[in-house]
């Protein structure tokens, strides 16, 4: 949500810093999450000031062009090469000077150079009004007024409005301070808190009077649970065109881009109060009636936007006598709406239903600023307010008068919310003694209304617009975030139980390997389970008919359950990369979703991400980048932390990966990893390999909850090593030479290590050798040459016997 620091200033006139407002509005639970500048005019017109040309002259070079003099009250007169038609001596015009940024009309800036044109110096620049950002004519340039004195500062000629706006992350329960009015309300609170009263400044609408009734426009509200309120009247001879400048910066400092003088209206009223308005051709009502009903399902309506849509039979519409004309509180119809031929409307203020509005603005993917407040839940006390004030506005900006008399059906009043504040329980909630006195000057600052004030509590009267104070620990979270969170104490004492338990948590698995991830210079990353449907055509892995499609989605983008964790990884090294960040070392615990005709089924997964080099380019170390190797030691760490040795691996046949391997213990796939292939890197603009594991996470702590600690004394005798240097099939792996050194030899044999790999010259055709080291010990005596022979022994005869082995 934007709010604009003029505008709020209308409502309580604070003199502080943009910073030390916002400051405050963040304390107060109105997160500010940016502070921007804003200027009616881009530049603010900074270093253009008035000149008056002195001499004309055709350039002598040039037919369109023209040299001038010109006078700018700064010592000697300027030359300035103009292409203007309309330049001519005696004239008052704006000038750049040298040093001055102009923007485009895309806000592209460019400065003012001293420069030759065709050979003739040139010092400054005559501007049209559409260089300046003043208007869109560029016939010529901007001739101003004749008893405009020289020098003067061209800012000074125009209401240039220097703005700062403020970025709020608004909570969805906020809806009371969707609007520049229930910004200013917390403000106001958060000045007491610090004893500055300041008052609350509200707009008067005491000069709204109805000036005759010759356009009545009848009402009727068919369904009143879903329209609890319902307000409107007609104003006639108004003249649709642009707004005032003031009106249009209003809405352009909070990214709105002004339409005409009604709709701008409608817009301010709605960021202004909150309440949002609609405008109706009231010439184009046939029947001069409005009827709020549903319709039935399927009916045809075209909206604004001249889409056409199917209408759903709970979707609460605005009807005249033959047709529908408008979404109630989410988007007017095209046939409907006001345009620059009309001279009649019917303004309509309006409270409906929060859940049905929420529905219809969902079931058709419509999201306004209207429909944002009304599902939210509006103030029901405004809505007659809003609706003079709008129409004041109205006749201010385009004329008119009030043709009926203010419709107001409102058959069941809805009511404030009594809630009672317990003192003790406050002081539990929040941690220490609020002064009674303070907890009654907060709530009255919030407009809630103490009743009755007894020894043990208060009884209160929340008003209507905060429908998320409806308990007392909503009232004591009013309470805490007025009184300020930064203000209560922390103690420097802290309590904690510790737990002995024996059974096995699934979190502190997770946490064990999370830490050892990040020991290794790993990040964790924390992706959205929501994702794009078109993912999944990036590979035959992954179906499109198992998609756990959203029923409302926010987009398209978000609008199924992920089945894979591998493409938000990829998102994030995209992102990444494309800020110059490459070497990268990224974790994600989540989970997977997939959709079957039989059920639904979700499966956790521990994903990794490898891409870049191994470490920092150093001047003491060349560029080393992350391979196959290195992924697959960090795997076997993993699995060697968690207890799950043994693992049998197998080559993946997927086009997930370009080379991949799998790991499998028992009959269950731990992991799934190696180089991602190019086909999906291109389609995320990666142009380095990226390394992936995918662990199903399920079956690791299926495995590693049955597995328990152990442990041994160090052993006392020296340990023996031996090698050998075999040639082998080039089919062989060095996980078929461990798994037989193993088989060969269980007590004494403690270790097999690959520590040499040679192929090419001087070796037989489809011939590799491989450098084997073993490791021998006995926990209870020194080992003997003899028993070690006899174990090498046996060791080269089953290489020899089941490899087809050769010593070299």
């Amino acid at each position: 949500m934007k709010i604009s620091y003029n505008w709020l200033k209308q409502f309580v006139n604070i003199n502080w810093t943009p910073e030390e407002t916002g400051e405050l509005l963040t304390d107060l639970g109105l997160e500010v999450e940016g502070i921007q500048k804003f200027q009616s005019v881009k530049g603010g017109l900074e270093g253009i000031v008035v000149g008056e040309v002195l001499t004309c002259i055709q350039h002598p070079n040039a037919d369109r062009l023209k040299i001038t003099t010109v006078n700018i009250g700064d010592g000697a007169p300027l030359q300035i090469v103009c292409g203007a038609p309309n330049v001519a001596a005696g004239q008052k015009v704006p000038v750049a000077t040298i040093g001055t940024t102009l923007y485009t009309d895309k806000g592209e800036a460019w400065t003012i150079k001293k420069g030759k044109i065709r050979g003739e110096e040139s010092h400054g620049m005559i501007c049209a009004e559409d260089e300046l950002g003043l208007g869109a004519s560029h016939d010529g340039i901007l001739v101003l007024d004749e008893a405009t004195e020289v020098g003067t500062l061209v800012a000074e000629l125009y209401d240039v409005e220097n703005d700062h706006v403020f970025e709020i992350g608004l909570t969805p329960n906020r809806a009371d301070a969707m609007s520049h009015f229930g910004t200013a309300r917390d403000l106001k609170a958060g000045l007491l808190q610090k004893d500055i009263n300041m008052e609350m400044i509200t707009p008067s609408v005491s000069a709204f009077r109805v000036d005759n009734t010759i356009l009545k426009v009848d009402v009727e509200v068919e369904d009143k649970e879903l329209a609890p309120r319902y307000c409107g009247l007609t104003i006639s001879d108004v003249k649709v065109g642009p707004s005032p400048a003031w009106l249009q910066n209003r809405l352009k400092a909070i990214g709105l881009t002004p339409k005409n003088n009604i709709i701008d209206v409608t817009n301010y009223v709605l960021h202004d109060l909150g309440q949002p308005l609609h405008a109706f051709d009231a010439n184009k009502i046939e029947g001069h009636k409005v009827i709020v009903k549903t319709l039935p399902k399927g009916t045809k309506f075209k909206t604004l936007d001249g889409i056409e849509r199917e209408l759903h039979e709970e979707d609460l519409m605005i009807c005249d006598v033959a047709k529908p004309m408008c979404i109630a509180g989410v988007f007017g119809g095209e046939l409907s709406g006001v345009t620059e031929h009309t001279t009649s409307i019917f303004l309509e203020s309006a409270y409906f239903n929060p859940v049905s509005i929420r529905k219809s603005a969902k079931r058709h993917g419509l999201n306004t600023d209207a429909s944002f407040r009304f599902e939210r839940g509006v103030d029901p006390h405004i809505t007659e307010y809003a609706l003079k004030r709008a129409a004041l506005l109205i006749q201010e900006v385009a004329g008119g008068h009030v043709t009926s008399n203010l419709v107001d059906l409102y058959p069941k009043r809805i009511e404030d919310f009594q809630v009672r504040l317990s003192f003790e329980n406050a002081q539990k909630l929040i941690g220490e003694e609020i002064p009674k006195d303070v907890i009654k000057s907060i709530l009255m600052s919030l407009d809630i209304k103490i009743n009755n004030v007894t020894e043990t509590g208060l009884g209160l009267t929340v008003p209507a617009y905060r429908n998320d104070v409806v308990r007392e620990a909503d009232i004591i979270e009013e309470i805490l975030r007025v009184y300020g969170y930064n203000n209560i104490n922390t103690h420097e004492k802290l309590n904690a139980s510790i737990s002995n338990s024996t059974k096995f948590e699934d979190y502190k698995l997770q946490n064990i390997v999370g830490n050892q991830l990040v020991g290794q210079g790993f990040y964790e990353i924390l992706s959205n389970s929501l994702t794009t449907p078109d993912y999944v055509k990036l590979t035959e892995n992954l179906k499109e008919e198992h998609n756990v499609v959203m029923l409302n989605p926010l987009s398209t983008d978000l609008s199924v359950m992920r089945q894979s964790l591998l493409f938000s990884g990829l998102e994030a090294i995209s992102r990444n990369v494309n800020r110059r960040r490459s070497d990268l070392k990224l974790f994600e615990f989540g989970k997977s979703y997939h959709s079957y005709p039989e059920n639904r089924v979700e499966n956790k997964h521990l994903t990794l991400f490898l891409n870049g080099n191994k470490t920092a380019t150093r001047w003491n170390a060349a560029e080393q980048p992350s391979d196959f190797f290195q992924l697959k030691g960090i795997i076997a760490a993993i699995l060697e932390r968690l207890g799950l040795n043994r693992v049998k691996s197998a080559a993946l046949q997927n086009d997930v990966f370009s080379e991949g391997i799998s790991l499998v213990l028992g009959n269950k796939t731990l992991v799934e990893f190696g180089l991602v292939s190019k086909k999906i890197l291109k389609h995320f603009d990666i142009s380095q390999d990226v390394l992936y594991a995918d662990f199903n996470w399920d079956n690791v702590i299926d495995l590693a909850k049955h597995n328990s600690a152990s442990f041994k004394e160090l052993a006392k005798y020296p340990s023996i090593r031996r090698d050998f240097a075999l040639l082998l099939d080039n089919a062989v792996t060095f996980e078929d030479i461990d798994t037989i050194a193993n088989q060969t030899e269980k007590r004494l044999l403690k270790d097999v290590d690959l520590f040499d790999v040679y192929q090419g010259e001087h070796l037989p055709e489809g011939k590799k050798s491989y450098a084997v080291s073993f490791k021998f010990q006995d926990e209870h005596s020194t080992l003997t040459d003899k028993q070690i022979d006899k174990i090498m022994g046996k060791l080269q005869s089953n290489f020899e016997e089941k490899l087809g082995a050769e010593l070299r």
